[in-house]
């Protein structure tokens, strides 16, 4: 991508508002939940599959295992979290229980009767992990996908510093439109550029809208850093006895690898796969990869 692009795209950040009108342009469906009107998108038919995505990018991230799954017979649902892609920029708090409750309303509106596998990528892995311990008996599986949470996290320096309260919001109001923008497909290297760039424009069109960077700050500060109410999530989800895959990149730089020691301490069972040579957006830079190792573990649930 230039920087001519990527500058145009930039001045478009945060200035339309998502209406009815935005929302009947767009690709997907809509529904009104009490929690905040979601955007998503169910195809396919078989055992259903449910796809969180992560802190920042919308359910395109899950293109390639969205597809795979629907070739494989399974009937998926994708969406995106509030404050994300088309979804409400509602005004909350952006905590997990904010996002558990939206994951149970929208799955108790399509799949009411029926458990299924649920997926939860980066900040995703918080929001599943908070959903299945606040509603035992919906999932069927988990897979998590270089998930946070985990107590052990140790916080970047400038997640440190957005947390601050005052400064911190000002600075992540002034760049942080750029920055997500400039650094969503950074951790991509194993698809052609043009693949890149087609993500950071798919970004771009969600970012448009406004209070985009509102609830990412929130997120980041509710969700992101609250790892210790995540840890006890994750442990109630393993208590259940769920079947549970976690896939991680060894090299990994947004949510490090390292943490994969306390996720085996905290889900025993958990299946751990670690991808060498991997970043954290392997869901979408490497998803044949990825569904060699996710579907003979669905295959192997009954």
């Amino acid at each position: 991508m230039t920087k001519e692009e990527l500058q145009s795209l930039l001045q478009k950040a945060e200035t339309k508002e998502l209406t009815d009108e935005e929302r009947a342009k767009a690709p997907g469906a809509f529904i009104d939940l009490p929690c905040g009107n979601t955007h998503y998108e169910l195809a396919g038919e078989g055992t259903p599959c449910v796809l969180v995505h992560g802190y920042a990018t919308p359910y395109f991230i899950y293109d390639k295992v969205f597809a795979s799954l629907i070739e494989n017979g399974y009937r998926v649902l994708r969406y995106d979290l509030l404050g994300r892609g088309l979804s409400e920029r509602v005004d909350a708090v952006y905590n997990a229980d904010l996002f558990a409750r939206q994951l149970y309303e929208l799955t108790n509106a399509i799949f009411p009767d029926t458990p299924f596998h649920l997926f939860g990528t980066s900040m995703g892995g918080t929001v599943t992990a908070t959903f299945c311990a606040q509603y035992p008996g919906r999932a069927k599986s988990v897979v998590w996908l270089a998930p946070a949470g985990m107590d052990s996290f140790r916080p970047p320096f400038y997640m440190k510093l957005a947390n601050i309260r005052g400064i911190g919001g000002v600075i992540f109001n002034a760049i942080g439109a750029k920055t997500l923008l400039s650094k969503c497909a950074s951790e991509a290297s194993r698809v052609p550029q043009e693949e890149i760039d087609s993500f950071m424009r798919k970004f771009a069109y969600a970012l448009q809208y406004k209070d985009f960077v509102r609830c990412t700050l929130s997120s980041l500060r509710n969700t992101i850093l609250a790892t210790d109410k995540a840890t006890e999530a994750y442990a109630a989800t393993a208590a259940q006895g769920l079947p549970l895959l976690c896939i991680w990149g060894e090299e990994d730089r947004t949510m490090p690898i390292y943490q994969a020691q306390r996720m085996q301490e905290v889900c025993p069972q958990v299946q751990l796969v670690r991808f060498s040579g991997s970043g954290h957006i392997f869901v979408y830079d490497e998803g044949d990869r990825t569904m060699d190792v996710v579907l003979p573990f669905l295959k192997g649930i009954a």
